[in-house]
């Protein structure tokens, strides 16, 4: 057998660096009331953020009827232009 094939195989690999968010849809926003601050925080004790991560990603799925104060650590665009078409602020947050 050649020599290639009888040495383990190393290399880099990205799992240590990588980021890991808890997704949250436009959806479960609206249990907020209107005009509320909604951060990871009170995300995670409302239950909508379940799970270990390091921060909260809002997706744009769904719709949202309410004017919000959102601040997580990503959005998608679909989500910051909903958010922001209703009047509410959509601020990142590391």
């Amino acid at each position: 057998m050649p020599l290639i094939r009888r040495i383990p195989k190393r290399g880099f690999n990205n799992t240590a660096f990588k980021v890991s968010y808890l997704p949250v849809n436009l959806t479960d926003l609206n249990s907020f009331e209107e005009g509320s601050v909604v951060d990871a925080e009170v995300l995670r004790i409302a239950g909508v953020a379940k799970g270990p991560g390091l921060g909260v990603k809002i997706l744009g799925t769904g719709d949202l009827k309410k004017r919000l104060i959102v601040k997580a650590a990503a959005f998608s665009a679909a989500a910051k232009n909903a958010i922001e078409k209703l009047g509410g602020t959509a601020e990142v947050v590391s």
